[in-house]
This record gives C-alpha cells, structure tokens and sequence, in this order.
C-alpha cells in the first residue's frame, strides 16, 4: 500500500525534509524538520514519511488536550469578521466582500455550521460559478478568497479544528482551490499597438480628457490614481510626481483615500514630453485663475482628502480651466466615441498594459519598472516581458529575417 507523502519534500542537497501542523492549547503550531527523531538526516522519501509520522503521533500524545471546538454559522463567523477583523481595510474591499456576501454566499452557506463544510462542497460552489453561471475567473477568484478569510477567521476563534482548517486551507491534496481555467478565457494583456496610440494621441490632443489620458499612456497610473492626483504631488523641477493618494466614491461622496496596497505609493518619473506639457498646463492654470476666478469659485467642489481635510477641487490635475471636477466616470464618453468612431476597444487601463509593455519591449530592468507601476510583487511586473504584444512580433520577425 502506497504511503501517504503529505508533507514531504526533496531538499536541494538530495536529502528530505517534512512538515505538518497540528493545535497546541488551541494555537496552530507549524513544524518543519529535515532530520528524523535521532537526529540523523533523512535519505530516502519513504524515511522522510515515517519520520513524520511518529512526529506527529509524539506531538499528539504529549500535547495537552484542546477545549471543544464552539459549533458556529458561517454568517455568525461574517459577522465577527465584520465587527472585529477588518478594521484595516479599505472602503472599496468592504463593499466588494460585503456584495458578494448578501448576495451570494449569505444563501448558499449562511445558514450552515462552519466546521461541517468540506473542501468537495466548495469547490463544487466555485465550479457551478465558473463553468455554469459563467462568471469571470476573476470574479469567481474573489468568491474563493471569501472563503479563505472566513474560514481563517473560524479557525482564530476555534470555530474550526486543526484537521478541518488544515484540509480546507492548507494540504496541498485536499485544500479549496480554483476551477481549471477554461482555455477560452483571455488573460492576456492588452496593449495597444503604435498605429492605435497615433490615432489616440490624435483624438485625445485638446480634449478636457487629455491630461488624464497623458498620465496613463506616459506614466501607467490606473484610472483612480489619475484623477487622485494633487499639483502638490508634481514636482516638475525634478520632473518627477509622488502617487501617494487615489479617487473613490465612498457613500456617493468623492473622496481623496489612500491607494489599496502600500507599493501603490510611489515616486514615477517624467518623460521630457509630459513634463513639458505639464509645464504648460500650470502655467495656464495661473492664467485660469485670474480669467476665471469668479467661475471656478462657483464651480469648484471641496472634497475630503486623505487626512480628513477639506480641498477645492482646484488642487486636482484633472481640473478643467472652469473649476468643475473631473472624476473617473469622465472617462466614459470617449470610450465610446473611441469604439464607435475608431472602431478602437478602449479602456483606460489599457494604457497601463500598454505603458508596461513598451517599456518592457526597451529592456527597462524589471525591478525598476515594478516600482514604477506599483506592483507588490516582481512577478506581476514580468508578464510584460513575456507578452505578445504586435509591436514584440515586428521584432521578431526582423530577427528572424537576419538568421
């Protein structure tokens, strides 16, 4: 009979090591060891899962024995989280946590005990939203982090035992996990090619839109960033702008909020171009101000920025020579105009795909473009350099054409 492997693992020097999880006074205690109960290394696979073994049957004997495990719903288990675990997050992850639990988990699973859910139960769940509701996978991708957190939060309030949480979220063989992604999915990224962004550059050039466009095809900023942006956070002796802040509707109030994750907060560079016009565009702006005082006093908003305070919507980059506030949703009508007259597919943060590939296309070291677009991990950062974008095969086929 085979011997169950779970937790076992090959070490870069050929030996094996293992490691497994088990509750101490009702606390997760992680054990990780590459050598047996002797002392000795471990030299074979087969050693590697009989050492386990008696490691955990040790740990079991001579661990004091853990209170019951409390009997709660998975709507009791939302609704601690709601009250106590979530403080730190950000308006916009409540409200998406929140709409996918009213409106789809609080009916499927609300009424049932936490620790009686399996991991086949989920999954069949994930699936049903993936391959028969047809959701996105990455919206049904939101449904199985729900589901991490909730159960992490049983888990931390000894809802649920150490066996239950370990099968749900932590065994490789037996934890929750997303639906096979279907081969018709586009994960892609999308860029636009040089002869699109000619005829964008064209069509945005004079708009009330064009700064907003400006920033996204020469700096990658995603949309909320964009129209976040305070003349405060533009150097442009330096040429350089701090992103430190980003636009939201929290309660249908505009407000000035901190970006979702702390690498968002970044310093970006300047190209001469944009730093030109940006120059030009302040400069303006000082004009604007004495031509139209009396306008943008009336058209100006105070919004809420980061800290609390009240500013005029005149402190805004995205601000028309009138004083009326430019947000996110100005970005809707050209798009349409774009698709109908173009025939061009536009959204906004395809700027930012298109901004990280052309770098990536001129060799720009990855860990510098990672900063630059704020990405928390290097990773993210590098499918620019493994995409095929039109402009990636142009190259090619002038390499190929010289072999």
């Amino acid at each position: 009979m085979a011997l169950n492997d779970t937790g076992v693992y090959k070490l870069n020097d050929g030996g094996w090591g293992f490691r497994y999880t088990i509750s101490v006074d009702n606390r997760r205690k992680d054990v990780k060891r590459v050598r047996d109960a002797n002392g000795n290394p471990m030299r074979t696979k087969r050693a590697a899962i009989l050492a386990r073994a008696e490691a955990i049957r040790n740990d079991e004997t001579h661990s004091p024995k853990t209170k019951p495990v409390s009997r709660k719903t998975v709507k009791d288990v939302y609704a601690e989280f709601c009250e106590n675990g979530r403080a730190d997050r950000a308006y916009q992850t409540k409200r998406k946590q929140d709409s996918i639990w009213e409106n789809h988990l609080c009916a499927k699973f609300g009424k049932k005990y936490v620790s009686e859910i399996t991991p086949a139960a989920v999954m069949d769940y994930l699936s049903e939203l993936y391959y028969v509701e047809g959701f996105s996978y990455q919206y049904t991708e939101s449904f199985l982090k729900m589901f991490y957190l909730i159960f992490g939060q049983a888990y931390s309030r000894n809802y649920l035992s150490v066996d239950a949480y370990n099968k749900l979220c932590v065994n490789k063989d037996t934890k929750i996990r997303m639906p096979k992604m279907k081969t018709e999915d586009d994960t892609a990224i999308v860029s636009f090619t040089r002869q699109e962004l000619v005829l964008l550059d064209e069509y945005f050039k004079g708009t009330n839109a064009e700064t907003a466009y400006l920033l996204g095809r020469y700096c990658g900023l995603r949309i909320n960033e964009c129209f976040g942006l305070k003349w405060s956070n533009v150097d442009l002796e330096t040429g350089i702008i701090t992103i430190d802040r980003q636009m939201q509707y929290q309660d249908g109030l505009i407000k000035l909020v901190a970006p979702k994750t702390r690498n968002s907060k970044r310093v970006i560079y300047l190209c001469d171009f944009l730093k030109d016009y940006l120059e030009k565009k302040l400069v303006q702006r000082a004009a604007d101000e004495k031509e139209f005082s009396a306008l943008r006093q009336q058209n100006r908003r105070m919004i809420e920025d980061i800290d609390g305070k009240m500013i005029p919507s005149t402190d805004l980059v995205n601000c028309l020579s009138n004083g009326r506030i430019q947000t996110v949703n100005s970005m809707k009508y050209p798009t349409r105009e774009i698709k109908a007259n173009l025939h061009i597919t536009f959204k906004y943060h395809y700027l930012r795909h298109t901004y990280g590939t052309l770098m990536a296309e001129m060799n720009t070291p990855a860990h510098l473009l990672c900063k630059q677009m704020g990405h928390s991990n290097i990773h993210i950062t590098q499918r620019y350099y493994i995409a095929v974008s039109p402009s990636g095969v142009e190259v090619l086929r002038v390499n190929l054409n010289q072999l």
